[in-house]
């Protein structure tokens, strides 16, 4: 008795399917490209990293904006804060002239009790405080050091004296008082300092060749 199977059998409704030889170099899962889940994930890969430039590349605008506008109003500040320099500083010679004006004159005039001299001298005064005061009010002040260390950013050496027993570079005698506009040097005040005589130094070095 033959034992085969009824599906064993072929199918006489059924056509034989003719079979295909083997492609060469091919397997079942090889020449499909990616699927669509990996796809979406490579956008979303390429998506994030184009996110991150722009990001980046919006933080350096805005910060570089920022600097911008910082700059712009440091500038229209200092613009108006330091407007006045140069005309302030052509007026300083007027405040020596009036110095040197009263100190020209004698001695023996001042206290000679002429109502004339005292007026005159009592007018240059008069007119060199207006003067000083007008300074101030627009944030000009007068800078006369004494007695202190030299400091190269505010004074200048006119000469050394010798035997004063004070550290070498301390300020002995005011030849012309300094002016500064709110922080930046209009004239540095014209100083004698002290001479190195291995007494020691001020805080400041004094260099005469400057």
């Amino acid at each position: 008795m033959n034992n085969a199977s009824s599906e064993d059998i072929p199918d006489p409704l059924q056509p034989e399917q003719p079979e295909l030889p083997p492609q060469e170099g091919l397997t079942a899962t090889e020449g499909e490209g990616p699927s669509p889940l990996e796809q979406a994930l490579f956008q979303i890969s390429d998506l994030q990293q184009q996110l991150a430039a722009m990001k980046d590349q919006g933080l350096r605008a805005l910060a570089e904006a920022d600097n911008t506008r910082k700059r712009a109003i440091k500038d229209r500040e200092d613009a108006s804060k330091y407007a006045i320099a140069n005309f302030a500083r052509d007026l300083l010679d007027y405040t020596d002239n009036f110095k040197r004006a009263i100190e020209s004159i004698p001695d023996e005039l001042k206290t000679s009790g002429d109502d004339r001299i005292a007026s005159m001298i009592t007018g240059l005064e008069a007119m060199q405080r207006q003067l000083l005061q007008t300074f101030e009010k627009n944030g000009v002040k007068k800078l006369e050091p004494r007695d202190e260390p030299f400091n190269p950013h505010f004074h200048e050496v006119m000469f050394e004296v010798p035997g004063t027993g004070k550290p070498a570079g301390t300020i002995i005698q005011l030849v012309d008082a300094g002016y500064i506009l709110h922080d930046r040097l209009l004239r540095p005040a014209r100083v004698g300092v002290a001479k190195d005589e291995g007494q020691g130094s001020a805080a400041h070095s004094v260099d005469t060749q400057a």
